[in-house]
């Protein structure tokens, strides 16, 4: 893929991403076949390859010395092994794949108009998709960013967890997500909704098919779990 499409793509122009999607499709078709036969139908497993494309596209940086396709290839497979390691515990439906690329363009567009991050409320009201949804395919496709981020009762997991300093303490927070990951499927995903996502126990209930009891008893194993990491 030449310099210019990839630059304007990076800039959050729609048309030269779906160029570069086209002109790529080779590539992301020869990493889909190889999960083919793993509970997931081939149309979906293109779609999800393309989302991690579209990230490769977004966070590659040309001083990297290395060729976009060798930078691209991971970012791809990657993309399709989360859905497919997180689809128990959170069950999608078809139009899954559909949201997830509306999001992603969602929040090309709003971050180059808002100069920062969109919040999820935002989003829901540029797309028309609700909180819920939202926060559903982003389960499935985004992985933990921020310690720092609160929920709607004003809570954040660093603060549950005790960690006084966790930008320096945890380098790039690679230890708190390697200890979310390590934790039980639905235990992980009412984690990864209430403290990353910033959603209510009412509506990660609504998201994971439990009751709000269960969510409560979901999310306090959970951190249970991961003060045993991060002891106080």
């Amino acid at each position: 893929m030449n310099g210019e499409l990839l630059r304007a793509a990076q800039a959050g122009d729609s048309e030269a991403c779906e160029r570069a999607v086209q002109e790529n499709n080779g590539l992301i078709w020869s990493i889909v076949r190889r999960y083919y036969g793993r509970g997931a139908e081939p149309d979906d497993l293109y779609q999800l390859g393309c989302l991690g494309f579209l990230k490769a596209v977004r966070g590659f940086d040309f001083s990297y010395g290395t060729s976009f396709s060798t930078y691209a290839v991971p970012k791809i497979a990657g993309e399709i092994r989360r859905f497919l390691r997180d689809d128990g515990a959170i069950k999608v439906g078809r139009s899954f794949r559909e949201q997830a690329l509306t999001l992603y363009h969602a929040r090309e567009r709003l971050r180059n108009q808002l100069g920062r991050e969109p919040q999820i409320s935002e989003l829901a009201g540029d797309t028309g998709m609700s909180v819920e949804e939202i926060a559903r395919a982003d389960l499935a496709t985004d992985a933990p960013e921020s310690l720092q981020a609160e929920n709607e009762e004003g809570l954040k997991l660093e603060s549950m967890l005790g960690t006084d300093a966790p930008e320096e303490r945890l380098v790039e927070q690679i230890a708190v997500r390697e200890a979310v990951d390590r934790l039980p499927e639905k235990e992980r995903a009412a984690i990864l909704l209430r403290y990353f996502k910033g959603l209510t126990q009412e509506q990660t209930a609504r998201i994971l098919k439990v009751s709000q009891v269960q969510v409560s008893r979901l999310e306090r194993r959970g951190l249970e779990k991961l003060r045993e990491n991060f002891p106080r």
